[in-house]
Order: structure tokens, then C-alpha cells, then sequence
């Protein structure tokens, strides 16, 4: 069941499921009351890199050092939420592939 949805900047609904939210607040309780951020990652990135498996990584700074990481595939009309994560190691995440940037 969709418990919430956000458009990409690829124009592509994006959807979020209970069974994925459940897992994203099991695997990273730091997540808990973060879901509108989750959110607001796909709506309006930093950054979106590409996967290695035909994802795409939204990713935002939450400060100067956190990360916010929303995994989702996107199909021609449909797209849903993998997973999401915080990170501070950023060395990982800048050697994939950039797609877009907020800055130029």
C-alpha cells in the first residue's frame, strides 16, 4: 500500500509503500520522523547519481557533513522507493556517476 508519493525531477510519481517505509525505520531508526525529508530528497535534490543496477541515488545535505540518501527506480510512468539512509562518508557516493546537480 502507498503511503505517500513525490514527483522526481524527471517528472516520474514516486512512490513509497508501507512494507519499504517499515524497512527504511527498522534498517536506520534515525529515520523515524525524517519520512517528509525522504520526501522532499526525490522532489528536490542536490544530487542524483546513478546505481549500478539501473537506480538512482536523490541525495541532499543535511548539514555539513550528513548526507541524505533516497534509493528509487524509475520506470517511463512509474517509480517507487528502494530504501533510504544517512551517510557521512561522501567518498563513495561522488565517485558514481553525477546526472543532475542543484549547482551547476
Amino acid at each position: 500500500m502507498d503511503i505517500a508519493t513525490a514527483i522526481s525531477k524527471n517528472g516520474i510519481l514516486i512512490r513509497l509503500t508501507e512494507e519499504r517505509w517499515k524497512h527504511i525505520i527498522l534498517m536506520h531508526p534515525s529515520l523515524v520522523s525524517k519520512q517528509t525529508e525522504v520526501l522532499n530528497t526525490i522532489k528536490d535534490p542536490d544530487y542524483i547519481f546513478q546505481g549500478s543496477a539501473k537506480e538512482l541515488l536523490a541525495v541532499s545535505a543535511t548539514s555539513k557533513r550528513v548526507y541524505l540518501v533516497v534509493v528509487y527506480k524509475e520506470k517511463i510512468d512509474d517509480g517507487f522507493i528502494i530504501t533510504a539512509f544517512e551517510t557521512t562518508d561522501k567518498l563513495w557516493l561522488f565517485k558514481k556517476e553525477l546526472i543532475w546537480s542543484k549547482v551547476s
